[in-house]
Formats: structure tokens, sequence, C-alpha cells
């Protein structure tokens, strides 16, 4: 679509909704965003980018993914399953369900392969899913496989009456060894991929937390393994109170980035500050669920091991030594 005259000035976002009616300006946003716009070759991922004559941009429009998810044979580690629920393990790397940039290859279609009447619980959409774990956050996740169960665990999960507990690894240590984040989460002002603490908007979001083990010496801790439990379940919640607070996970980067390690006295310092500023994902793992059952009037409570790379990690960081005593993962 090449720019006139009559377009200067415009923004890149508003030019292509008026040249594509027949997409809405925030589908046309997602796109640039995306990396589906081009100009003389380069990608353009600003919207608010202004428009100059003649100028000729070129953008792809990926075809539109089925409504309805297809079943795929992808292994699962299941933890637990009857006629009512399914508790998975879910490993690093897997998205929930199918959305822009996953349209297939998630644990929606892996469940519609192992659970052959899933179809249509809870929406054709995501069958099955009353809660997610982020792509790169692993651990104990339930699904629901009727809507019987579906309704029982959406109003336990609503009232917030299931017990979550995750192990995190932080830069630094908090300040108090137990304590509380509190801050309303919602779409950062500034960037609407993230999420933000806000002041006047948002909704209400609390974090309980606890240090386990800090890592390096006592007048300068280098990292702490922490559990969390959450109150509320927010998008992005455990990362973004966290970083709230000055301790971001190790290895997330939307929320936090590296911090300068001291200077290695020994190979094994060195080993361990290479492992925490190496951290491909962010050091979250989901190591116990606990909810009612919709049907078997008890409650079932269901534990992660940690994965091989955050346990890695924790050993590593031990190295450095550790000035409490760690309890067993949650």
């Amino acid at each position: 679509m090449r720019a006139g005259a009559d377009n200067a000035g415009s923004r890149l976002d508003r030019f292509l909704a008026q040249s594509f009616p027949d997409i809405s300006r925030s589908r046309l946003q997602a796109l640039i965003a995306e990396g589906a716009v081009r100009l003389d070759g380069a990608t353009i991922k600003d919207g608010n980018r202004r428009v100059k004559p003649d100028e000729l941009f070129h953008i792809v429009i990926p075809p539109p993914v089925a409504a309805i998810p297809e079943a795929q044979d992808i292994p699962l580690t299941v933890l637990y399953e009857d006629s009512d629920v399914i508790v998975i393990d879910k490993p690093v790397g897997l998205v929930v369900h199918p959305a822009a940039g996953n349209p297939d290859g998630t644990l929606v279609n892996a469940l519609l392969a192992h659970c052959k009447d899933l179809q249509g619980v809870g929406g054709v959409e995501r069958p099955g899913i009353v809660h997610r774990l982020d792509k790169d956050t692993s651990g104990a996740l339930v699904a629901a496989k009727n809507e019987r169960a579906m309704r029982s665990l959406g109003k336990q999960f609503a009232a917030h009456a299931v017990e979550r507990a995750y192990n995190a690894v932080v830069w630094g240590v908090p300040r108090m060894r137990e304590g509380l984040v509190e801050g309303n989460l919602g779409r950062s002002p500034f960037d609407r991929k993230r999420i933000a603490v806000l002041r006047d908007a948002g909704k209400a979001a609390r974090t309980r937390y606890r240090v386990l083990e800090r890592y390096g010496a006592p007048d300068r801790p280098f990292a702490s393994l922490i559990e969390c439990r959450l109150e509320t379940g927010r998008t992005h919640q455990i990362r973004v109170h966290l970083a709230h607070i000055g301790h971001p996970l190790i290895g997330d980067a939307t929320y936090g980035r590296a911090r300068s390690a001291p200077r290695a006295r020994s190979p094994e310092e060195a080993a361990a500050y290479e492992a925490a500023g190496n951290f491909p994902r962010q050091a979250l793992h989901a190591g116990l669920l606990g909810f009612h059952h919709p049907t078997l009037n008890k409650t079932l409570r269901f534990e992660s091991p940690w994965p091989d790379d955050f346990a890695n990690l924790v050993s590593s960081l031990r190295l450095l030594g550790t000035s409490d005593q760690v309890q067993a993962p949650v």
C-alpha cells in the first residue's frame, strides 16, 4: 500500500486502517507489533510512526486461525486423572491455549487428543481450561473434563479458594523474610504487552511470599529462593509484584534484567554467577496445587517437582553459600 500526499503525517496504524477498512484498527496495531509490516525491506513495529508521501508499505496478513482447536498427539505428564478432572505437570515452553502466534502445539491441543470428550467443555476455543500458567512457567495445572467440573473449579478460582504455591528465584533478598505484596494490576499505559502495578485502575492483587534461602555473602546477598502463595490470580501477578518490590525473577526478560555480579573469588562462584545471568526463562515453578474435587467431596493436593533447569540453578547458587535453612520444595 503506497502512501499519497494526503496521507503525509498520518500515524501508520491510522493510515493502514483507512487502507484496509475490513480489518479493525486494533487488529492492525497487533499486526504492526508482531512485525507484519515492512518498508523498503525493514520491519516497522511502531504504529505511531508518521507516514511520508510515496512510501510503499507491505503488510502480511496471516490466514485466520480455526476457532475450534485440533487434537494433537503431544506427550503429557499426568499427575492425576479421573472422569472429572486432569492435573498436568506442565513443562517449560508449552503454551496453555491457542492464541495469536501460537495457533497449535498447545496444552489444549494435547488435552483434546488425550481426553476424547473434552471438545466444547467450557467453550470451543479453550476447552477445559480454568486457569493458566505462562509459557515459560512450569508446574501443576488442572483442567476440567466436563461442564460440572468446569463450573465447580471456575467458582473456586473466582473465589480464590484454590491453594497455589510457587517457588521463585529472584535477584537480591526482600527486606522482610515474610510479607504481603498488594497492588492493583492492569495493562501498562506505556506498553500494552506488559502488566503493571496501577494506582487508580486495574484489579486488586495480593501475593504472599516467604524467603526460603539467601545466596551469597550475608552483607551483600546475590539472590534468594522464595515461596509465593496467591491470594488472587492475575496475569503475571508474581512476576510483576516481585519486580515491584525490587526483586524481579532471575531470567525474566519482560519485568527484570540481569544484575551485576560481584567479582568471583572461585570457579564455583563464577559458575553460580554465570548460571543466574544466563538463565533463559523466568525462574518460576508452580509447585503445589490444591482444590476441592467437584464430585468426591474432598480436597486434593498435588506437588510438582522442580524441573532440571530450575534445580540446577538452585544448586549453582548454593555454591555461594546460604544464610537460611531451605525447606523442601512446595
